[in-house]
């Protein structure tokens, strides 16, 4: 289990190996993303289901809403940027969380 920035435990994903779970918790992604459930944003299962599979540009895109945060994509909550995500990180998070099926 990662312990989140709220204080309380969340799950670490299931399938995260040891470089993408250090940068989950690292960068606080399980304060609003879960695995299965959707908390503040969507889950890692529903973001893979809506932009995994057959896009080749779908790394590309999670990488800038990883950086730059987006709006309107998933209901009234957004993103927040995040720019103290290195590009190097935000490909490693953004690969792993589209290849949950």
């Amino acid at each position: 289990m990662s312990l989140a920035l709220t204080g309380g435990l969340r799950p670490a994903p299931a399938q995260a190996g040891p470089a993408e779970l250090a940068l989950a918790t690292k960068f606080a992604c399980m304060s609003c993303h879960s695995q299965t459930q959707k908390l503040v944003g969507p889950s890692f299962d529903a973001i893979a289901a809506k932009y995994g599979g057959d896009n080749p540009k779908a790394v590309d895109a999670l990488v800038t809403v990883i950086q730059k945060g987006s709006s309107g994509v998933w209901g009234p909550v957004p993103m927040p940027a995040n720019p103290q995500v290195s590009e190097a990180d935000a490909r490693t998070l953004a690969t792993w969380i589209l290849s949950q099926k």
